[in-house]
């Protein structure tokens, strides 16, 4: 029963295929063909697939059948959709998705995925559970709440190297979508940076968070139900004057021309390597009821690309045993807030 891990020379592809190792489970490297490849194939022993495709990978995948695959390489609006197909019937799939077109879509293929007895997870990192189990940790037992707001603290040591195209294009698409919050139960538009705070984090630190589109608030409504949600985020630019510009760098960056233009410019980056910027990552959620009642919780964890390798490993090892309920999940959704434990993070509420 072997374990794919697609993009398995990136950062997050490298941990959860250590990660794997380390458990015992069978892996194979998918990915294009490249130095880095070879290299690390010739390290570990494990076979390679070479791929450099989305519909190549798909091909693959559906010639051989894996128990399950890891997705890792970036794009996902543009390519879970495909490879996750090509798993049905009874294979397995992940992603660490996190932002509003590619999750939604994901998710959209429940049907299709439980009538093949196959289960996909989506948002299988930081970026979607750290805040996901602590809405579901803090609902669980209680009736429907009046309104959720969430909060994502990443902290993440850089590693030297470029940035790629597909981060890149991940926070260009970030800008692009637009602010968004849920009101009466429906996605809205709402403006990108606001509400603005600075919280003051468990461990006496504190960060700058503001409003951004995400994957955290499409989870954290389906936790709760709720009517009224926000999602915040200390990735995005805190002062007053690089809010104020968002908006509008949004649209322009939505022209296409000038989209492909940027993506290329930044993907080519250089990032030196420096250590994370705070102790632990934190991921807060705070819940209203219409009777007053407030409750508040946090996720702490260590350097959150770790944190969501963990998640990663822990939710294709489970799958990989069957664990896994047919249909398709964000991860606390497919096995419980729990799961942050297994990753290497805790809940404190």
């Amino acid at each position: 029963m072997s374990i794919w891990v697609l993009g398995a020379t990136g950062r997050v592809g490298r941990a959860v295929t250590t990660r794997l190792l380390d458990r015992g489970e069978s892996v194979v490297l998918v990915g294009r063909e490249s130095e880095r490849l070879r290299e690390m194939a010739a390290k570990t022993g494990l076979r390679v697939v070479i791929a450099d495709t989305a519909d190549r990978i798909a091909a693959a995948i559906k010639e051989e059948r894996p128990a399950v695959v890891v997705n890792t390489i970036g794009n996902y609006a543009e390519s879970a959709a495909a490879i996750a197909r090509a798993c049905l019937p009874g294979g397995h799939y992940l992603d660490q998705a996190a932002d509003l077109t590619a999750v939604p879509r994901l998710l959209a293929l429940h049907d299709e995925a439980a009538a093949a007895g196959s289960t996909l997870v989506t948002g299988a990192g930081f970026g979607v559970l750290a805040t996901e189990a602590v809405v579901a940790a803090l609902c669980e037992g209680r009736p429907v709440p009046a309104g959720v707001r969430v909060d994502a603290v990443a902290s993440v040591a850089v590693e030297d190297g470029l940035l790629g195209a597909a981060l890149a294009a991940s926070i260009l698409d970030v800008l692009t979508t637009g602010g968004r919050r849920y009101r009466d139960g429906e996605l809205t538009r709402s403006r990108i940076g606001a509400r603005a705070q600075r919280l003051l984090l468990p461990d006496g630190e504190h960060a700058a968070v503001s409003e951004a589109p995400s994957a955290e608030l499409l989870a954290a409504q389906r936790a709760s139900a709720a009517p009224e949600v926000s999602a915040a985020t200390a990735m995005m630019p805190s002062s007053p004057v690089a809010r104020a510009v968002l908006p509008f760098a949004g649209r322009l960056l939505g022209l296409e021309p000038l989209r492909r233009f940027a993506i290329r410019q930044l993907a080519g980056v250089r990032g030196k390597a420096a250590p994370r910027p705070r102790m632990h990552s934190w991921g807060h959620a705070v819940v209203t009821w219409p009777d007053g009642t407030t409750r508040e919780g946090w996720l702490r964890a260590d350097d959150a690309m770790d944190f969501t390798a963990g998640v990663s490993a822990e939710v294709a090892a489970r799958l990989a045993r069957g664990e896994g309920k047919p249909g398709a999940y964000t991860p606390a959704a497919a096995f419980g807030p729990d799961l942050v434990t297994a990753a290497g993070g805790e809940i404190i509420s």
